[in-house]
């Protein structure tokens, strides 16, 4: 336009050209001439008419005094491109070296993308992306042509496990940041579900009752239960509440996703805690119990649960009874009922107690076979007097329990152990698992008891040493021990005696000490009460010599006669055979 202007017209008009032109021609003509060129600006976006297209590039006329020229590669999404039709392009240069316009299409969208977005985020309004690809935290989104980014968290309202089920696929989406920095974009799917989900969890909570029932989402599964989603308001479904039957987790019976009906069991007064049910929606298997079933049924099942004090057995999904570990065993001592059952093991039970009502049955598995109290050789077989080995179960302090057999338990009396030991607590003798001989001393079948002794399998050896340890006789023993009423004394053979302390002096005043073998007279002797009372100093006192051996003689027409002191006794070589002999005896058996 400069060079026009400086142009002289006349010195032109000299020489013959625009001859008969006046001034004011002149001006009206340049004024129709301009009038036909547009003012453009350098980077700016302007719209214009494909005029002509070849292998290279497509002709585009945008009003300017020469045509631009665009490469045919920016226009591969139009396949269909011909003359006249109307294009966006961006001034890249009015004039390049060759003094051609240069424009570009691509410049062009991208600059008009960006014009967009931001219309978009001023005006929060919906666009729609074609989802590229996945990346690290999200989706990667093209919309108008620029890539943006969608956090996994901006996905869905519920927790998103598999990106990739999104990638290729279309979707809305709300500009939520822009970072002209960076030429970052942000974008959110969530807030679209979020916000026509704000409509539907107030008519959902309007209308919210218990009894009703809903249809859900599962989209959070715990050890106590799953959460479900009834359209944005979540309840939770207890682990109680989803079978009649007993499950240890409700990822076996359900899955994360699952579309599932449900019943409202109870809310609060805000209605921010919602639990539900599903086993509600079917009759309790209680109710569908056979009417046949009553007590003394027999019945199969698979075991549960095993506790401390029973098992419990699944007759039904729902319907549970429970075996106390007294009803394991016609065995009076408890163990474990591990040891009789684990879960998983499918059993033959009887029927005890049965409400219906209420719910509960007890069962048995003992009474599957016959108690061993009943049975028709139980007086012949455990007659008094018969010799049975049974196995120690427990110990008291006034004896042990013997299991002779299963179910049948005898009391062994701690003095029934042995005939010649103190035994103050039964665990002197024998532990628990020990097994034992024994013989019956008493039977009581209607009361179920059987006395027992270890004892009585030996002959009472206090008969011999009723003759052996008479009043009177000396033996030599040892001092084993001494308290303030007196001395404990080891007599022969195991055997052990007491002398009071006044019967421990010694001739020369002083007292028997502990360790020392001194002759001992007997003084005292009781088989019953297995008890043998004995004195040193009336090995050498003539009074204690005399007392105890005289012996006042009766006769008719003699009445306060005294009859002479009888020597003190001896033991004789018969008594200490005698004595051998059972020690042999005492030995063997031992």
């Amino acid at each position: 336009m400069s060079k026009q202007k400086d142009f002289n017209w006349d010195d032109f008009s000299t020489k013959g050209f625009g001859e008969g032109y006046s001034k004011e021609k002149r001006a009206e003509m340049e004024a129709l001439y301009s009038g036909t060129l547009k003012e453009i600006t350098e980077h700016e976006v302007i719209k214009g008419t494909v005029v002509g297209i070849n292998d290279k590039d497509v002709i585009v006329n945008i009003g300017f005094k020469s045509d631009g020229l665009v490469p045919v590669s920016e226009f591969r999404d139009l396949p269909n491109l011909k003359i006249g039709d109307e294009v966006e392009l961006f001034i890249e240069e009015q004039e390049n070296a060759l003094g051609q316009l240069v424009l570009s299409r691509k410049k062009a969208r991208m600059v008009r993308a960006w014009t967009d977005i931001e219309d978009a985020l001023a005006n929060d309004s919906v666009i729609e992306g074609l989802v590229k690809r996945r990346t690290k935290g999200g989706l990667i989104v093209d919309i108008y042509g620029v890539e943006a980014f969608l956090p996994g968290s901006q996905i869905d309202v519920k927790p998103i496990r598999d990106f990739d089920i999104y990638v290729g696929k279309k979707m809305e989406v709300k500009v939520v940041k822009i970072n002209h920095t960076n030429d970052n974009v942000v974008v959110s799917h969530k807030v679209l579900i979020e916000k026509d989900l704000e409509k539907q969890k107030a008519e959902i909570l309007n209308n919210l009752e218990k009894g009703q029932v809903l249809e859900g989402v599962i989209k959070n599964m715990t050890n106590f239960g799953v959460f479900i989603d009834l359209g944005g308001v979540d309840g939770l479904l207890h682990i109680t509440d989803i079978s009649w039957g007993r499950i240890n987790h409700p990822e076996e019976v359900l899955s994360l996703d699952d579309k599932v009906q449900v019943v409202v069991l109870d809310f609060d007064d805000d209605k921010k805690r919602i639990s539900l049910g599903m086993k509600q929606l079917t009759a309790h298997p209680w109710d569908a119990l056979s009417a046949e079933l009553e007590i003394g049924s027999r019945v199969k099942g698979k075991i549960v649960n095993v506790a401390d004090y029973g098992a419990f057995l699944e007759l039904a999904p729902g319907v549970e009874g429970l075996i106390h570990v007294s009803e394991m065993s016609w065995s009076q001592h408890l163990r474990n009922p591990a040891d009789f059952v684990k879960v998983g093991d499918e059993i033959e039970a009887v029927v005890l107690t049965l409400d219906k009502d209420e719910r509960k049955m007890s069962l048995g598995i003992k009474q599957l076979t016959e108690d061993p109290w009943t049975k028709g050789d139980m007086v012949t077989k455990y007659a008094v007097g018969t010799k049975h080995k049974g196995v120690v179960r427990n110990l008291t302090n006034f004896g042990l329990f013997l299991e002779l057999e299963e179910g049948i338990d005898g009391l062994v009396h701690v003095s029934d152990l042995s005939w010649t030991k103190k035994i103050k607590h039964p665990s002197e003798f024998v532990k628990v698992g020990d097994e034992l001989e024994v013989a019956v001393l008493e039977l009581d079948v209607e009361n179920r008891r059987l006395a027992l002794g270890h004892k009585q399998l030996e002959e009472n050896p206090w008969d011999t040493f009723e003759t052996v340890f008479p009043i009177g006789s000396v033996h030599k023993c040892t001092v084993n021990s001494k308290n303030d009423k007196g001395a404990v004394l080891e007599l022969p053979y195991g055997l052990e005696g007491f002398a009071t302390s006044k019967n421990l002096e010694k001739e020369d005043g002083s007292t028997v000490e502990v360790g020392e073998s001194l002759d001992f007279k007997v003084t005292e002797f009781s088989k019953d009460d297995k008890r043998i009372v004995l004195s040193h100093t009336a090995t050498f006192k003539e009074e204690a010599k005399s007392a105890g051996a005289k012996k006042v003689v009766k006769k008719k027409g003699e009445e306060g006669k005294v009859e002479a002191p009888a020597p003190a006794e001896k033991s004789t070589f018969g008594d200490i055979d005698a004595l051998a002999e059972l020690k042999e005896k005492m030995e063997g058996k031992k």
